[in-house]
């Protein structure tokens, strides 16, 4: 496949991925508004922190390493070994489900059963979500290998329309319930999800269109794992790649989920602060989850395609390079402009939108300093996104390894940075550690690519670099806005709230067309893929 074909349906699929997120996180949202009126906020800080921290480290710790080294390189491989691979993710999640499951009941504290009941249903449940989804991994991978962008799109939306369709049902008609409510509609979610997956490859496979795009895999039955006759049961080459990519995201588990071990772990905060905690976190990630994530996993692809691993600049096909040089410049000056929008009016704004989707118990107290301290945080996730996702794509094994000392250095230091600053700030504490542990990766992943394209003459860290009129009318707007929320916000009645989203409106747009203005490459690529 052509890299120009790559780059666009890598473009296809991060908008449709963006796109998905855009439903996932506005129905989480508008589910948490719902079950706020309808539970305690212990029970939510329950399932959003200790079991939703359970069933990501499962399934991160199992599958993660397996994704990033099946997915580079070219999709043209012995599809056989590949997949032989994938399905050790499922011994491998039901080891970790049964290790961290026994930690879970047994090491951790166990919440009050008046408030939150039925703690220990919950922990088997997430933990058997957990090993069902790893089922579906290699169709997910040979599905995303292949880019079969409308699989994805129609099997995530109609999982996640399941669970907060079984999740508000329950919630309405049996509150009592408690955990039982999330473990049904969780189960439910991952059985739909890998229902699809198998169904749609069922339905392919062997069809005539699988056959006209010479589709690699013939049968269904090619998909479960086979051995082969004087052959080794997996890629040898693969296998120490994902050995790999498995030390490291041990550890980048830690550093993206530091917060939420420190939580859960070390108590520093009650259920009731961290449910409050989680729900101000998942409206700060908004824009993080449903466009950085996207960006992030799809053009993760792209490089992977384009450019080959291990190889430097010099050795690679000088188009591609190019091409690649171009779309990192310009995806790097994307996330940033961003991130500095959501840096800068997310300071002014944050009290309100807080009280308009909670009511005073998140506009007050803690609520409003969180979110201001994650509309900055979100910057360093914009960037160490896209930086981050090119360098995972190029660095060789010997490369991964080196990087796997740095991540182990650094999770200890986040966790220790994390104890100390939840002490001494409360929960804004965990915000500005994660801001420091961005930076220094951040710094790592600049420093990469900027020793891969030293030899080239392509510059794509000059994307972080917004214009000197762009950076201006920011500077300007963060003071107005600013102003305007000392003068108008909160408790002055709604005029002056109508006042204050007026002048944010009209800095925003005094923003957007600078931008246009000034950033005209930027604009055709965005248009034009």
């Amino acid at each position: 496949m052509a890299a120009q074909d790559v780059l666009g349906q890598t473009a296809r699929l991060a908008s449709s991925s963006a796109l998905l997120q855009v439903l996932f996180r506005v129905v989480t949202f508008g589910l948490n508004a719902f079950t706020l009126r309808y539970l305690s906020r212990e029970l939510i800080g329950v399932v959003n922190v200790r079991l939703t921290l359970l069933y990501s480290t499962v399934v991160f710790l199992a599958r993660e390493a397996f994704r990033r080294a099946c997915l580079s390189g070219s999709a043209k491989r012995n599809w056989t070994k590949t997949i032989n691979l994938l399905w050790l993710t499922v011994p491998l999640g039901v080891f970790w489900s049964l290790i961290l499951g026994l930690v879970w009941l047994h090491l951790l504290e166990v919440p009050d059963p008046s408030v939150v009941p039925h703690y220990q249903a919950g922990v088997v449940a997430f933990g058997l979500s957990a090993i069902i989804e790893l089922l579906g991994e290699p169709f997910w991978v040979l599905a995303q290998a292949h880019l079969f962008v409308r699989l994805k799109v129609i099997a995530e939306s109609l999982s996640v329309l399941s669970k907060c369709i079984s999740t508000v049902t329950l919630v309405i008609l049996y509150p009592q319930w408690g955990l039982y409510i999330f473990s049904l509609a969780q189960l439910l979610y991952v059985s739909v999800l890998v229902m699809c997956y198998v169904i749609y490859f069922v339905m392919f496979l062997g069809s005539p269109e699988a056959t006209k795009k010479s589709f690699p895999v013939a049968r269904v039955k090619a998909l479960l794992p086979s051995f082969m006759e004087d052959e080794t049961f997996v890629n040898w080459k693969e296998a120490r790649l994902t050995w790999s990519f498995f030390k490291q995201s041990f550890l980048k588990q830690i550093l993206t989920e530091g917060e939420r071990y420190v939580m859960t772990f070390l108590n520093v905060l009650n259920f009731g602060d961290q449910g409050v905690y989680d729900i101000v976190n998942n409206l700060g990630s908004l824009v993080a989850r449903f466009i950085f994530l996207p960006i992030e996993e799809s053009f993760y692809v792209f490089f992977a395609k384009v450019l080959e691993r291990g190889k430097t600049v010099k050795d690679q096909k000088q188009d591609d390079v190019a091409m690649a040089a171009n779309v990192l410049e310009l995806l790097l000056k994307l996330v940033l402009l961003i991130g500095l929008t959501i840096t800068v009016f997310g300071y002014a704004y944050s009290q309100l939108a807080l009280d308009i989707y909670g009511g005073s118990m998140l506009s007050s107290g803690t609520g409003p300093d969180l979110l201001r301290c994650y509309s900055l945080y979100v910057l360093f996730l914009a960037v160490n996104g896209v930086t981050e996702c090119f360098t995972s794509a190029l660095m060789c094994k010997e490369e991964v390894d080196r990087y796997n000392f740095v991540m182990l250095a650094l999770s200890f230091i986040f966790l220790c940075i994390s104890y100390f600053l939840t002490h001494w700030y409360g929960s804004v504490g965990f915000i500005l550690a994660n801001c420091f542990n961005m930076g220094i990766r951040i710094a790592h992943s600049t420093h990469y690519i900027y020793h891969y394209f030293r030899e080239s003459p392509h510059r794509p860290l000059t994307g972080l670099l917004p214009s000197p009129a762009l950076l201006l009318l920011y500077i300007l707007s963060a003071v107005v806005t600013a102003f305007s929320e000392v003068l108008f916000c909160c408790d002055k009645g709604w005029v002056a709230r109508l006042i204050h989203i007026s002048t944010g409106a009209l800095c925003l747009a005094a923003t957007l067309v600078t931008m246009f203005c000034t950033e005209t490459k930027l604009i055709h690529f965005v248009r034009s893929q």
